[in-house]
């Protein structure tokens, strides 16, 4: 059974000692904790040196177009609960279809577009 982790790695060197001491076979990378797209794209530069395969943790519209750009990509990572809250919250939120995610390429950025007014409700004063 493959060894996945490194969610919570906030930067190159935390992904580079989990990788040099080779305890695990995929690495997972968050994009809202580890710098952005450029600290994803560090850590899939490692993979790539390390030649094990990287994993998107969670947030799939966020990890969606950077993941593309990732050779050794294993999957992303998708929990039901939040992509339905996503979807509650934003427009363009990524649905499944048989088992696969493609981004929205006529959506600018990221592909979200946060509502308001929907969101107005949860708000805490």
């Amino acid at each position: 059974m493959d060894i996945a982790a490194g969610e919570y790695g906030y930067t190159s060197d935390d992904f580079r000692r989990l990788l040099s001491a080779r305890s695990v076979d995929v690495l997972q990378a968050d994009v809202s904790r580890c710098g952005g797209i450029t600290g994803f794209m560090q850590a899939a530069a490692l993979c790539d040196a390390f030649h094990v395969p990287l994993s998107a943790h969670c947030a799939p519209a966020l990890h969606l177009h950077v993941a593309c750009a990732v050779p050794r990509l294993r999957h992303q990572e998708w929990f039901h609960d939040h992509v339905r809250i996503e979807a509650m919250l934003f427009d363009g939120a990524p649905q499944a279809r048989d088992g696969a995610i493609a981004p929205d390429l006529s959506r600018p950025g990221c592909g979200l577009a946060f509502r308001h007014q929907d969101a107005a409700q949860y708000r805490v004063k």
